[in-house]
């Protein structure tokens, strides 16, 4: 398939997941397992109609693998940022990564607050509605707005904080210079369909993404669990990392298991 054509799907996906939610009235919790809403359920079944009528495979966070064999496997997060979106807080989103035997491949993550749909295809840049997308040239930690995920022990140096809820649109605004880190805080929170689509955006913009644990972020197991550092640039993710270790060490999970 080529790289236009599978943009194309995961933008459909996308678009499908929109007008699910579009007619969703309970935006409240499921009863299926803690943590997961009515919209994520509603958003899974939309975006996975989708995919596999392109005859991709799927990986998605709300009802694991489909079609493992197929030689592309689409990583999706229907709705990152599910509790937001239960609250009516507006930085929520879907999240949608190719991922190919070369890794990943193609991402789309669509802002369904602001409409906003950022992409990359690998090789060829990123983008938001079009535009080219460039991280600050934030080089100091100092200096640094960075985006948390979880709460971290201690400050480790960041000028200014946010804790904003989707790391999707967080590592998307490190792709755009709004942030100029992210640091997650969390003891191996986040799966693969949390941060893919949007490492392969920050990747193409000229940022970089790795994980705190020097571990490979590109996965479709769905078991896996990473802790995934973004910064506009190496010598700030440098210092990103290291204060994400030096506060890990003196957390009271920091001997937590790391999962593979």
């Amino acid at each position: 398939m080529k790289d236009e054509i599978l943009l194309e799907v995961l933008h459909d996906a996308a678009s499908a997941v929109k007008v699910a939610l579009s007619g969703l009235v309970d935006w409240g919790t499921a009863g299926t397992r803690p943590g997961q809403y009515l919209s994520d359920l509603a958003a899974d079944a939309a975006a996975l109609a989708v995919i596999d009528r392109a005859g991709l495979g799927a990986m998605s966070e709300e009802s694991g693998s489909h079609h493992p064999e197929r030689s592309i496997i689409v990583v999706v997060d229907p709705v990152d940022g599910s509790t937001n979106a239960s609250r009516g807080l507006p930085w929520y989103a879907t999240s949608l990564c190719a991922v190919d035997g070369d890794g990943a491949r193609v991402a789309v993550v669509v802002d369904h607050s602001s409409g906003t749909r950022f992409e990359a295809v690998r090789g060829a840049g990123a983008r938001a509605d079009g535009v080219a997308l460039r991280p600050s040239a934030c080089c100091t930690l100092g200096e640094a707005m960075v985006g948390l995920s979880g709460y971290p022990p201690a400050w480790f140096g960041w000028k200014q904080f946010r804790a904003l809820g989707a790391i999707a649109l967080d590592l998307c605004a490190v792709a755009g210079g709004r942030l100029d880190a992210y640091v997650d805080c969390s003891p191996n929170a986040h799966g693969a369909w949390d941060y893919l689509g949007g490492l392969l955006i920050c990747v193409e913009a000229g940022a970089t993404v790795v994980d705190a644990y020097d571990r490979p972020l590109v996965t479709v197991d769905h078991l896996a669990r990473r802790t995934p550092v973004a910064a506009a640039t190496p010598a700030l993710l440098a210092e990103a990392v290291a204060a994400r270790r030096r506060v890990a060490a003196d957390a009271p999970w920091a001997a937590e298991r790391l999962l593979t």
